[in-house]
């Protein structure tokens, strides 16, 4: 696997290989590290971002493990197992932005791995430019 760098904004199929709850005072959040499985010239690059688990963000974070297919029964128990999110695949549309001084990888979107192959994608020359 190529190491964790920046990665361009855009729609990309992921798999999850690490995950990392962090229990904060004000916004509590899983650390999540991704591998790029489908979007050339991306293939086996790894990034990382966050899904808060404040009340105000867990529709994303529900948005998230439905797409990703987490465990319906603990799903529906309001149980997260760390252990059952690694391996999860999705897609992800992702943006970049500077906070603060510090590069921040926005999750904006999820979608299931089998809507991968309906996703317009630009041809490799739009990519390159």
């Amino acid at each position: 696997m190529k190491a964790e760098a920046e990665i361009a904004d855009g729609e990309f199929l992921v798999r999850v290989d690490q995950v990392r709850y962090s229990k904060e005072r004000q916004k509590p959040f899983y650390a999540l590290r991704f591998s790029v499985v489908e979007a050339a010239p991306w293939v086996g690059r790894a990034f990382s971002a966050r899904l808060y688990c404040t009340a105000k963000a867990l529709w994303k974070f529900s948005w998230f493990l439905r797409d990703f297919g987490y465990d319906t029964e603990l799903f529906g128990r309001d149980e997260i197992d760390d252990t059952a999110l690694i391996g999860l695949r999705g897609v992800v549309k992702l943006s970049n932005s500077v906070v603060d001084g510090r590069h921040v990888t926005n999750l904006d979107a999820f979608a299931t791995a089998g809507a991968w192959a309906s996703i317009d994608l630009p041809s490799p020359s739009q990519v390159a430019s």
